[in-house]
């Protein structure tokens, strides 16, 4: 998945920005959102823009921490 597309598909699973959403609800095989999930967040212009947290539901290993949610920033806009 490109940025774009993680972008878009978060906001329509969260009805907008900075609403957690379960990194479950993007459809990924396990690996590969753990895979997208970390190269994102290792990209500083991008990672910070991009909050996870752990709360209940799947976990992923996002760059070897668990996590189970994402939020996004609007402000991320600027850079797709």
């Amino acid at each position: 998945m490109r940025l774009r597309d993680v972008v878009e598909k978060y906001v329509s699973l969260g009805g907008g920005y900075g609403h957690p959403v379960a990194i479950s609800s993007f459809g990924l095989p396990h690996a590969d959102a753990e895979r997208v999930f970390s190269s994102l967040d290792d990209d500083y212009q991008i990672s910070r823009y991009f909050h996870f947290s752990h709360s209940s539901g799947e976990e992923y290993a996002v760059n070897g921490y668990p996590q189970t949610h994402l939020s996004i920033d609007a402000a991320i806009q600027n850079h797709l």
